[in-house]
């Protein structure tokens, strides 16, 4: 079972993503804010980070990059996961190490599909 970390400051967007992933079988654990996300990884380093962009404390671009800074969470892959759609923001995304970018609102399948694919291309 995979374990997946959902860093999101909208209750109820985490509370579906909670419930659709635990579905297909994977383990969650949340973070409401950017600083609880990167202490969340720090913690115990999941086997993937779904990050929203925009969360109070550290963006979730601010937690990519700081993930991928530190040797002990640099090989965890990450989902950017926002409403920002712009091409600044989805090569930002990536200039900060994302592995993959899906726009709200999403669909809960192709989130898990994405995730199903970036945790196999990762050999996790």
């Amino acid at each position: 079972m995979s374990a997946v970390l959902i860093a999101d400051d909208d209750p109820i967007a985490r509370e579906l993503l909670v419930f659709r992933l635990e579905t297909e079988g994977f383990e969650v654990r949340t973070a409401e804010d950017g600083p609880a996300a990167l202490a969340a990884a720090q913690e115990r380093a999941p086997d993937i980070a779904v990050l929203d962009v925009h969360m109070p404390g550290l963006s979730g671009f601010d937690v990519c990059r700081m993930l991928r800074t530190d040797p002990v969470t640099s090989a965890i892959p990450v989902i950017m996961l926002t409403a920002s759609v712009q091409e600044s923001d989805v090569a930002t995304g990536f200039g900060v190490g994302a592995d993959d970018y899906l726009a709200k609102p999403f669909n809960p399948r192709e989130l898990v599909s994405r995730i199903e694919a970036v945790l196999a291309r990762s050999g996790r």
